[in-house]
């Protein structure tokens, strides 16, 4: 066999998961499947999920997380195509791991899946660089396709929260006046909190009085509790 016929026989090699999306937008068979990472502190909620987008022809779920704080090092150990993460999770919250898994593996592409469809949540999910934002109460079809519109390189995301989103506003607290409400968040006292961030108690103070009057709110618990809702903690 001459080398010309040799390279002419070679097979090609096989697509790769986001080359397949592209050709095939309605996941058809064939090719590379969509490796998907998991986030989801629920345990029934995350088998349920895994499950249904296993039954997925192009999709795979090849890793399941239960704390924030394992998405990245789990993404760069198997460099999945998709990350789908919850926001409140044990030892870290998805949005800053998905900051961080944008930054080390910019190949994954982000979507967020929460319970909170809060406007000041979608913000902080796209400045994280999150390619989609979700919420769980969609039919599982639509996270399929999200799930291969994101891999695509489009951007997903729930249209009732993007208006509201838009209308809301960002959020009106400083970084310092989040670190400080975080901080009260467990009832600490002014003195705690001065300790853990190194400030002194009358800039606590004044911090909080700032927070309380952004948030419209009469104590430093209600400003937590508004500040929550609204997804600005």
């Amino acid at each position: 066999m001459t080398d010309a016929h040799a390279e002419q026989s070679a097979p090609s090699a096989p697509p790769t998961a986001a080359a397949r999306t592209s050709d095939a937008p309605d996941g058809a068979a064939g090719g590379a499947r969509i490796r998907v990472l998991l986030a989801e502190d629920q345990g029934m909620m995350r088998g349920a999920l895994a499950l249904l987008l296993g039954l997925e022809d192009d999709i795979e779920v090849v890793a399941q997380v239960a704390a924030g704080d394992r998405i990245v090092p789990e993404a760069l150990a198997i460099r999945p195509d998709v990350a789908l993460l919850d926001i409140e999770l044990p030892g870290r919250s998805g949005l800053d791991a998905a900051a961080e898994l944008r930054a080390q593996l910019p190949s994954c592409q982000v979507l967020i899946l929460t319970t909170f469809g809060r406007p000041g949540y979608l913000r902080r999910a796209m400045e994280a660089g999150a390619a989609g934002f979700l919420v769980k109460d969609g039919p599982v079809e639509e996270l399929a396709v999200a799930i291969r519109r994101v891999l695509r390189g489009e951007r997903v995301i729930d249209p009732a929260l993007a208006a509201a989103a838009l209308s809301a506003g960002p959020s009106p607290l400083t970084a310092r006046e989040e670190d400080v409400l975080n901080a009260a968040a467990d009832g600490a006292t002014v003195a705690d909190i001065a300790g853990r961030l190194f400030l002194s108690e009358s800039t606590v103070r004044n911090y909080l009085s700032s927070a309380i009057g952004k948030t419209g709110t009469r104590n430093r618990m209600e400003a937590v509790r508004a500040a929550r809702q609204n997804g600005w903690l």
